[in-house]
């Protein structure tokens, strides 16, 4: 039997079998090192990337704590974005098949605060979040943590970064001091210790360091100027073509304007940052985690969160001040086992930061001349799959099934046309075939689901 196997744990046999049927076969490293101390009750403080199975080490941890009987809030998870914190309540709901009754709430901003104060008259078993909309919930007295178990702090490195420090501390406030704190991070920036040291007690420090970060990909740096970034940018996506990448910018004022660009070159391309209204960032990620976008242009912040199984391609259309954020970056993409490609375009005036990343990382920079990727012949990039959108989600009943069901039934699509189905409260997205798309569109818009007349549209 492995060390790192499941079963090594003591949990539930629903819980193992659950987990199977899950594809969770052998712990990932973070999870080996952090999920014992998890379940005895410890603290634990750790680093590590997005991707590293992170969430399955505390949401494993804290359903162990739950008991299902009492219906209080025995768990909180605090995240720095909506898409995150959506991305977490997805993995736990998934998590928690195996037992039933288990209510996980989402409370986050951007959000009509109307449908939350209903969910809350019935406390949820784990509340995930973000501080803010957190802090105004314990305000209204509807929402109390005074049975709290356990607070996981996910990707605090972030949630510093966007100020959120005192909003912690507030939220904090209103918990018990005997809780189990887990502190999850990509990084761990000067401020990560001072709210260690403040909120947990004596934790356990794992460390899962990034030496195999960049093993398997093919990182690319070009020498670019102010003048033809724009231009070699749209190069290198006509060179390599693929089907799903994302273009790192700094600000977001270069996001909207890279990705119009490529739009206006053909590369189905869409910005992701702050200035976005709730509704529209979802879409957006929505679009791109299904197929039906090729090329999503974002910030550092505005990328946390994203749940891309692979990611063909991760450009660096300015290099990232910190080079634990370029590494950050580009292990987004080389994941399960397949090979990433990476291409940073760097500028004269980057060149410091070039050399503080290959301290960093203790490789040397590989250069490829611009003319390379400037010769590349010009294509149009658009999606395989279309994003229909209809207007009936959790809070109407309706699961993913009757959404599948509706379409390969009197829709008369095959299964294989029908991609990913993101549920939402009020909102469910479907992914299809680019060719079967309008088809679909006027059957759902013909037919019913689950017996009930259903808006649908197609997202542009």
């Amino acid at each position: 039997m492995s060390t790192h196997s499941f079963s090594t744990l003591t949990l539930p046999a629903e819980q193992l079998s659950n987990l199977e049927e899950l594809g969770y076969s052998q712990m990932t490293p973070i999870q080996a090192a952090s999920l014992p101390a998890i379940l005895l009750g410890l603290d634990v403080r750790a680093k590590a990337k997005t991707g590293s199975g992170k969430t399955a080490a505390f949401g494993i941890g804290l359903l162990d704590k739950i008991t299902v009987n009492d219906f209080v809030t025995q768990a909180m998870v605090l995240c720095p974005t909506r898409e995150l914190a959506d991305q977490v309540s997805k993995e736990l709901r998934r998590l928690a098949r195996f037992t039933q009754n288990i209510k996980i709430l989402t409370l986050c901003g951007g959000q009509p605060i109307g449908p939350q104060l209903e969910s809350l008259v019935r406390p949820a078993h784990i509340v995930v979040g973000t501080p803010g909309r957190i802090q105004e919930h314990l305000r209204k007295g509807t929402l109390k943590l005074d049975h709290l178990k356990v607070l996981v702090l996910d990707e605090a490195d972030r949630m510093l970064d966007m100020g959120f420090s005192d909003d912690i501390e507030d939220v904090v406030s209103y918990t018990p001091v005997n809780r189990q704190t887990l502190l999850f991070s990509a990084t761990y920036p000067d401020g990560i210790e001072r709210i260690s040291n403040k909120f947990q007690r004596q934790p356990l420090n794992v460390e899962i360091e990034g030496g195999d970060d960049v093993a398997d990909i093919e990182q690319v740096f070009i020498e670019a100027d102010r003048h033809n970034r724009l231009q070699l940018l749209v190069a290198v996506l006509y060179q390599h073509q693929p089907a799903s990448c994302v273009v790192f910018c700094n600000t977001k004022r270069d996001c909207q304007e890279v990705a119009d660009t490529l739009v206006s070159k053909g590369i189905d391309a869409l910005a992701l940052n702050g200035d976005l209204e709730q509704r529209d960032r979802d879409r957006v990620l929505v679009r791109f985690s299904n197929g039906s976008c090729r090329v999503l242009v974002a910030t550092d912040v505005a990328a946390r969160g994203l749940d891309i199984k692979q990611l063909g391609l991760v450009i660096n259309y300015e290099l990232s001040f910190d080079p634990e954020v370029h590494v950050h970056r580009v292990g987004r993409t080389g994941r399960a086992g397949t090979r990433g490609v990476a291409v940073s375009l760097v500028t004269p005036q980057e060149i410091g930061r070039v050399n503080a990343l290959e301290d960093y990382t203790r490789q040397k920079i590989v250069w490829q001349k611009a003319s390379q990727s400037l010769a590349a012949t010009p294509v149009t990039l658009e999606p395989e799959m279309a994003t229909l959108c209809i207007d009936g989600g959790r809070k109407a009943k309706i699961r993913p099934g009757d959404i599948l069901g509706a379409l390969t039934g009197d829709a008369g699509l095959t299964a294989a046309e029908v991609g990913k189905i993101d549920m939402f409260p009020i909102h469910a997205y479907v992914a299809i075939r680019k060719s079967s798309a309008k088809k679909a569109l006027q059957r759902l818009q013909e037919g019913k689901i689950k017996g009930k007349s259903c808006k649908a549209f197609m997202l542009r």
